[in-house]
Order: structure tokens, then sequence, then C-alpha cells
């Protein structure tokens, strides 16, 4: 590995001027880029949920591959949540060598992780995608594109798991490049591919694979160049590092991990308790899936941007404007749901009308949504409590609040509360009971073990 063993004043030293601007300046370029994946992301089901023959079955099928798609990401924030973390604190304490070890290691594991992954998940798909939820009517559209998504899992896992190195040396713009150079790709190609080509749900897969593989071809070109304050110069891997990058990279790995696994539980669930209208239900949380993505949007730049400033202030032990951002986060996250919750209490249809046309799926839709973010406002506890363990390397913590949502609240609750009067809302209702408990619990905590011990050494210092 390259670069110099001390670091000066350079792009990425998140010590100076106001917390709160500082953040915004790291978080809104970051919230622009996950603004254009999420949009082709949706792009894809907008046009499949709109096709003329067969567009709710496809987009029902689609919703049988996300708990797959889901464990694809939690391979990228394996090694990028952790690494980019570490990494961070590394260029807080000054030592840009360490830090270029912890991004090398990362990328290497990446590589590893993504062949296997391919193998394993093309060959399994068949089974795993009956597994859940699909059957006769939805396999063939879920076959269709998972086969394919599937194969470009190497790209995705670059361009996925390398972004977060180049917003967290200071260059978010460049960072948000790589998501809308692959959105633009993606948007462009999806009517070529599925309509004009003909090619229906495989075209909207094709595209996607695509649109990654030139996001991942413009990271690495960014990384291995010298503009990069940390460079990739090859493959590179150091046990001690990946040690520490899997430790607390597990969290976010936990997260995408459960909510795979919860996916995967409330498809089955649906099935059961939705009778002849399973497929409508499976269709409706698909669009609620959607719907998640937007509405957690506006705060996803804000806590990337925040956890950068976080961790660089930690190590350089600035205590007090840890603290800033940590009271930033919360309270502009907090604003934010609420409005989002808002939208969809207030003017749901017109949100759903995006993805389809089929009435009875956005009544559907309406009811089952209204109920699943109910305490969606509940979420800003979580995401401000999450983030800090997460930016302060607190490992167990982190990944304990992972665990307790999706496995110990949602997954339990999905399978008992449609057994005791609730039907198939049940399933629905589980997500809500998990907000309020959850979240609360998660912010509690990190005010007790982290945030009064930050407020009082700001005092001290003062």
């Amino acid at each position: 590995m390259t670069g110099q063993g001390k670091t000066s004043a350079k792009a990425g030293d998140f010590s100076q001027g106001r917390v709160s601007l500082v953040i915004m300046r790291l978080g809104l370029p970051m919230m622009l880029a996950e603004f254009v994946h999420v949009l082709y992301n949706i792009v894809d089901r907008m046009y499949i949920g709109h096709m003329a023959q067969g567009g709710t079955l496809a987009l029902t099928g689609l919703g049988i591959c996300f708990p797959l798609i889901t464990l694809i990401g939690a391979f990228a924030n394996l090694y990028s949540t952790g690494g980019a973390t570490l990494a961070t604190i590394a260029r807080g304490e000054q030592d840009d060598r360490k830090a270029e070890r912890i991004m090398g290691t990362s990328f290497t594991m990446l590589l590893i992780t993504g062949f296997l992954l391919t193998v394993i998940l093309y060959i399994s798909a068949p089974v795993t995608l009956r597994w859940l939820g699909g059957d006769d009517e939805t396999i063939p559209a879920a076959m269709d594109y998972f086969r394919i998504y599937v194969a470009g899992t190497i790209p995705v896992l670059i361009s996925l798991g390398m972004n977060p190195f180049i917003s967290a040396q200071g260059f978010p713009k460049i960072g948000m490049m790589t998501i809308l150079i692959g959105a633009a790709l993606n948007i462009a190609l999806d009517p070529l591919m599925i309509y004009t080509l003909d090619m229906g749900i495989r075209g909207a897969a094709l595209a996607t694979v695509i649109s990654q593989t030139a996001s991942a071809i413009w990271v690495l070109g960014f990384l291995r160049s010298r503009r990069a304050a940390l460079r990739l110069t090859g493959l590179y891997l150091d046990r001690a590092e990946l040690a520490g990058i899997v430790k607390l990279g597990v969290t976010g790995f936990t997260f995408k991990v459960t909510n795979s696994i919860t996916q995967a539980i409330v498809n089955i669930m649906l099935k059961a308790w939705g009778g002849p209208l399973s497929t409508i239900y499976v269709g409706a949380m698909s669009l609620i899936n959607s719907l998640r993505e937007i509405m957690s949007l506006p705060n996803s730049g804000i806590v990337m941007g925040g956890q950068s400033v976080m961790s660089y202030n930690y190590g350089a032990k600035l205590y007090g404007r840890v603290s800033e951002s940590i009271r930033f986060i919360f309270l502009s996250g907090l604003a934010i749901n609420i409005v989002m919750w808002a939208l969809v209490m207030f003017i749901p249809e017109p949100l759903l009308r995006i993805f389809t046309d089929d009435g009875q799926l956005i009544a559907t839709g309406i009811v089952c949504a209204r109920i699943y973010f109910g305490a969606f406002p509940f979420m800003a506890l979580q995401q401000a409590g999450q983030s800090t363990f997460v930016a302060l390397n607190y490992p167990r913590y982190a990944l304990f609040f992972s665990l307790l949502r999706k496995i110990v609240l949602v997954a339990p609750l999905t399978l008992l509360l449609p057994n005791i009067g609730l039907g198939v809302y049940g399933v629905f209702w589980a997500e809500f009971v998990s907000q309020v408990i959850g979240a609360t619990a998660c912010f509690t905590t990190m005010y007790m073990v982290i945030w009064r011990h930050m407020k009082a050494e700001q005092r001290t210092a003062e």
C-alpha cells in the first residue's frame, strides 16, 4: 500500500467549522446519491408494475427476490461499514497508512465474497425462491429477474462497498457521481430492454447489472487515482485489520441480514394468511418496501455524513463536536420522519400509484401501509442511536440493537400476531410494535452509555 504516514490539513478534515454545516456538506451529496440509487431500483419496479401483461405478477415475483437482494447488500455493509468507519478514525488519528491497509483489506474481501455469492445463489435460486414464498404462478418471473441480477454480484458489491471510502475521505460529490452514473444508465436502459427489446422483467435485471458495473468502474477509477487521499493500489489482506473491520461491520451486515430474514418470514406469513388474495398482499408488501426506501432517503445522507464527522472527531478526541453531531442527527431525523409519516397517513394513494395502476393492489396497499408506517417517527431514535454506536466503534451495542428490532421483535411478532386475532394484518402490525419498542430502547441506551458522557466531556472542556 502507498500513502503518507502522517496527514496534514486536507480534504476530509472534519474538526473545523460548524458541525451541522459540515454534516450537511457531506450529507447532501450522499443524500442525493442515495436518492438516485433508490430511484434506479424504483424505476425497475415502476416499469415492471406498469407492464401491459403480467405487471402485478412480475412485481410480486420481484418482491420474492427482495430477501436475497438484501442479503447481497448485507455483504457490502459487512466490509464497508466497519472499513470506512475505522479508516476515518485512523485519519482522525493522522495515520493514513493504516487507513489504506483497512481500505485494501475491505476491497479484497468484497471480491472474494462476491465470487462465492455468485456461485452459491445462482445454483440455489430455484429452491431458495420457492422457500421464500414463490409458487408456480410467481416463480418464473422471480427466476427471470434474480438469475440475471446475481450474475452482477461482484460489481454490485464493489459499487456499494467501496463508495463509502470515497465519501469518508471528504469527496461526497465524487461518491454522488458513482450513483448518478449508474442511475442515468439504468433509467435509459430500462424502457429499451423491457419494452423495445421485449425482454420484460429480464430486461430490468440486465439494465441494473450494466448500471452497477459502470458505477463499479467509476469507483475503482477514482480510488486508484492520485486525487484520492487514500489510494487503492491492488489486492491486500491484513488479517489484523480484517478482524476489526468485521467486528464493527457485522452491525451493518446483521441489520441487512435480519431484514432479509424478516422479509422471508413476512412473505411466508402473507402467503399463509392471505388466502385467495395472498399474491395481492405480497405485492402490497413489495410496494411498502419501495415506499420505505423513499421515506428513508432524506435521513440517509444526514446519518452517513454524521457518522463520518463523529468518527473523525472521536479519533481526534474532540468530544464536544461528537455530542453536537448526535444532537443534529436526532433532531433533523425526527423532523423529517414526521413529515414522511404525514404523507403516508394522509395521501398514500398517489405514492402507491407510482408503482402500479392495479386498483385492488392500491386499495390493499393503503390499508397495510398506514399500519406499517404508523410509528415511523420513532425511527429517528433508532437512527441516532445506531449510527452513534457504529461511528464510535461500539460494535457490541450496535450488533445487539440490530438483532433486537428485527430478530427479537419483528420476526416473532410476525409469527404471533396473525394467530391472536389480527389475521394477515398482524404481519404489518409487527413492524409498528417493533419500531416503538426497539427504537426507544436503542436511543435510551445510547444516551446512557455515550451521549451524557460526551456532554460531560464538553462541559469540562469549556
